[in-house]
Formats: structure tokens, C-alpha cells, sequence
């Protein structure tokens, strides 16, 4: 008995230890950014050898790589959770701006994380094959909301798919990676709960009034 609880334990350390460095990881690079964080400095809040995390993921850029690829495997999982299809296509769209608001507000590592790639002009991305494979199924997404919002005559017939993934993204990820400027630009909080709840109200708005046809707008 002990001898197969030896074993079990053994095959499992692995994956303990790769999730501690995925969590350090991602809370370094979020925090100092790509070029900011140390191999060190991870390897020593995830408490283990420099050497053995360099066992596991190669390298620095190899580790970010991973941890973006990760990160979008998260979001991703969970739109996929959200039974949008039991809607009719323009509150189906509404509810993933919902979603999305409320995730990057439970998840600020993921928005920082994208924020130093950007800086990086997507250099890991693009040598990533499996982050491409994780977005795919986003992308098609909205493209099938849409061409079902067309049938119900719920969405407007001219709505580029990309346009609307990237205006979600957008109203929501500005206002929280500026949040800090603007609270001192408007001498507001924007990071108070009043504000969070009106943000998302203005986003959902926003966002309704562009994809309603002009008919069902004026009847609203």
C-alpha cells in the first residue's frame, strides 16, 4: 500500500508543481510585465528550482507562451458554458458583453497579461498555433449570433463579426486598465461598485443601439 501511494504521489508531482509555476507566473507577469519579471522571481514564489521550471517550459518566452495560452483557454471555456443559443440573438449578445465585463473584473491578471503582449506587438501570439486554435471557436461565435439575429431580425444585416468581438473587448478593457488616470482626470472613482454597475449598464446600451435594427430601436 504505502509503495502505490509513493507512486501515485510521484506521478502526480508534476502536475502540482506546473500548476504552481502557471500561478506564480501569471501573478509576475501581470504584475511587471513581460520584460519587468525574472525567471527567479517566479521560480521563487512558485518555491521551487530555477532549474526545474526551465524543465518544464524551456524557456521565458516559452513560459509566457503558455500562460497566454492558458489565460484564453479560461475565458474561452467559460463563454462556451454560457447556453447562448436558449436567447434570442440580440440578448444573447448582450449577455456576453455582461460576461465579459464581469470576467476581466474577476480576472484583472488576464487584461494585464494581454496589455504586455500588445506592448510586444503580439510576439507570442503569433508563434503560438494553439492560442489560435483556443480563439477560434470565439470568433465563429459572434459571426453566428449575428447571422441568426439576421433571421429573427433581432441584430442589423451589416454588423462585421471582428467589429463586434473587438467593441466588447474594448468598452470594457479601457476603462479598466485607465481606470486609475480617469478616476483622477474626472476626480471620480471609477473603480467603486456604483460606477462598475453603471459601466456595464452604458457598455450594454452602447452596444444594443448599435446592433438593433432601426425599427426595433425606435419601438425601444
Amino acid at each position: 500500500m504505502a509503495d502505490k501511494t509513493f507512486s501515485v504521489t510521484r506521478r502526480r508531482s508534476p502536475d502540482a508543481t506546473k500548476e504552481r509555476i502557471f500561478k506564480a507566473a501569471t501573478k509576475i507577469f501581470a504584475k511587471l510585465g513581460f520584460d519587468g519579471a525574472r525567471v527567479d522571481q517566479i521560480a521563487t514564489e512558485a518555491n521551487i528550482n530555477k532549474q526545474l521550471l526551465y524543465h518544464y517550459f524551456g524557456n521565458k518566452d516559452d513560459l509566457f507562451t503558455a500562460v497566454l495560452e492558458r489565460a484564453y483557454l479560461d475565458i474561452r471555456s467559460k463563454e462556451v458554458a454560457l447556453e447562448l443559443d436558449l436567447l434570442r440573438a440580440d440578448e444573447a449578445i448582450l449577455q456576453l458583453v455582461e460576461f465579459t465585463w464581469r470576467y476581466y473584473l474577476k480576472n484583472p491578471d488576464f487584461i494585464r497579461l494581454l496589455n504586455s503582449e500588445n506592448q510586444m506587438e503580439a510576439r507570442h501570439l503569433k508563434a503560438s498555433p494553439r492560442t489560435r486554435e483556443i480563439n477560434a471557436n470565439y470568433l465563429a461565435l459572434a459571426a453566428r449570433l449575428l447571422e441568426r439575429g439576421k433571421r429573427e431580425r433581432s441584430v442589423r444585416s451589416d454588423i462585421d463579426p471582428m467589429q463586434l468581438n473587438v467593441s466588447i473587448a474594448a468598452l470594457g478593457f479601457f476603462y479598466l486598465m485607465n481606470r486609475h488616470t480617469l478616476s483622477k482626470v474626472f476626480q471620480r472613482n471609477l473603480g467603486s461598485k456604483s460606477m462598475l454597475d453603471e459601466r456595464l449598464a452604458v457598455m450594454k446600451d452602447t452596444i444594443a443601439c448599435w446592433i438593433w435594427p432601426n425599427e426595433h430601436a425606435k419601438g425601444k
